[in-house]
């Protein structure tokens, strides 16, 4: 049996019944988390044009937009995941090499389970898979130092969760594992030097060609039966040879995942939480900052820092914005919290912030890089004009594994994004149906995404 073989074993042998009630609980908040994410941004721009793009295109109706519409399910797949992605506000788990961001599978299944009238046990195990899977190949097969983007071994998550969610035989899954993971190889440039449209959409793309693969594979097309060990093949090319027992494996790596409590790139979580301390504590005048110092470790430097993957000095949209921790830093020390509102074009570049990202400096600290992705050390001192200095260290925050996310936070982060797009009534619905889905069903939950508003108080 081939390596993708025992994967598909896994993927199909899966049962609601077999996660535990703590990680049904975590899942719930992650799908309630991505949904308010996903709402939160229906009226951004790329989001209304990728709209506009499958109104025209059309598609067979049988997977549900959220804000309305039915289209094929790979294209709603697309768009629902990028909804979900655009504000980079969603979850994350850290390895040792990798970070990436399992929430991103969910509108792949989301559009697969509606697509067959899955039930919404069926939708949390479909969920559950794309976390286990995705999670751990980032363990034991990195790709990042190797120059490719997360989205890599993502591709493999998308078709197992797309495929389970269609109901589909082992031999299937296997090959639309198969496929997905060998047509959708991606380069780290997604994420390196002045950032585009695609750092948000490069899932969004994985998420559709999964989902595609799975389609494909229902109808008997084959993939390569040694996508992982062959000749040429995921180990021998991009990630060198690695270990993973699928016979071994659970459906409990939801616990291990994260979730944002700062709208900004995942690493930076603890270092926004510093900032908010220094500027709530006494004496703290912001306008009088000389210099800025912040110790991290070195994946945030790397990536937001200015380090390998390029500098965070110049800063003119809202991609280059929130994958700027030097931005994100002025922003939180001057308005106090770092959210959508923050990201608005005259905000990005406004004198005060632009200003004050210059006098930021970024080190990176091996102690602290030894202790992530256990912990996320953060260091901050702000020197004032007088030598005064402000100091906070942080090792963790709200959204943490250490410090999980209950109902209660969710929900409220929940709201204040979807406040705008929804009725309170519509928002209690959509919270009730998440919160009772493994005994409701995946088209109740859509039909109440389908009455969400694409414009804000609409």
């Amino acid at each position: 049996m081939t390596e993708v073989q025992k994967l598909a074993e896994f993927v199909h042998a899966a049962k609601f019944e077999a996660i535990s009630p703590d990680a049904v609980e975590q899942l719930k908040i992650r799908l309630l988390d991505t949904l308010g994410v996903a709402i939160g941004a229906l009226d951004a721009e790329p989001i209304i044009a990728i709209r506009g793009l499958l109104d025209d295109l059309g598609g067979t109706p049988t997977a549900t937009m959220i804000g309305g519409g039915r289209t094929s399910p790979e294209r709603a797949a697309f768009f629902n995941s990028a909804a979900s992605r655009y504000l980079d506000f969603m979850d994350s788990y850290l390895a040792k090499g990798e970070t990436n961001h399992p929430s991103d599978n969910i509108g792949a299944v989301l559009a697969s389970a509606e697509s067959v009238d899955a039930s919404g046990a069926e939708l949390l195990t479909a969920i559950a898979v794309a976390y286990q899977v995705h999670t751990r190949l980032s363990d034991v097969a990195p790709v990042r130092a190797k120059g490719f983007d997360h989205t890599t071994q993502g591709a493999f998550a998308a078709a197992a969760s797309a495929a389970k969610a269609m109901r589909l035989p082992s031999e299937q899954i296997a090959n639309a594992i198969a496929i997905a993971g060998t047509a959708n190889v991606a380069l780290r440039v997604t994420r390196t030097g002045n950032l585009s449209h695609w750092k948000g959409l490069a899932y969004p793309h994985v998420s559709k060609e999964g989902t595609f693969a799975a389609l494909l594979a229902s109808r008997g097309i084959t993939g390569p039966e040694e996508v992982f060990e062959g000749n040429k093949g995921f180990k021998d090319s991009i990630a060198g040879p690695f270990e993973l027992d699928w016979s071994a494996e659970n459906l409990e790596s939801v616990l291990r995942t994260i979730i944002k409590k700062h709208n900004a790139e995942i690493h930076s979580q603890s270092a926004l939480d510093a900032a908010q301390d220094v500027r709530a504590q006494d004496g703290f005048n912001v306008r009088a900052i000389e210099k800025v110092r912040l110790h991290t470790f070195d994946v945030a430097y790397s990536i937001i820092g200015g380090g390998e993957e390029g500098s965070k000095r110049l800063v003119r949209t809202k991609e280059e914005a929130d994958h700027s921790l030097p931005w994100m830093l002025a922003a939180v020390l001057l308005d106090g919290s770092l959210n959508p509102e923050q990201y608005a074009q005259e905000r990005i570049e406004a004198a005060d912030v632009q200003g004050l990202m210059t006098r930021i400096e970024i080190t990176p600290k091996q102690d602290f890089s030894n202790r992530f992705p256990d912990q996320m050390p953060a260091d901050l001192e702000v020197i004032m004009a007088d030598g005064t200095i402000f100091h906070s260290s942080q090792d963790s925050y709200h959204g943490f594994h250490d410090n999980p996310l209950d109902w209660a936070a969710a929900r409220a982060k929940f709201d204040a994004l979807t406040a705008p797009f929804a009725s309170q009534e519509l928002r209690d619905e959509i919270d009730a149906i998440v919160h009772d889905l493994e005994n409701r069903t995946t088209a109740e939950l859509t039909a109440a995404l389908a009455r969400v508003s694409t414009t804000r108080d609409g």
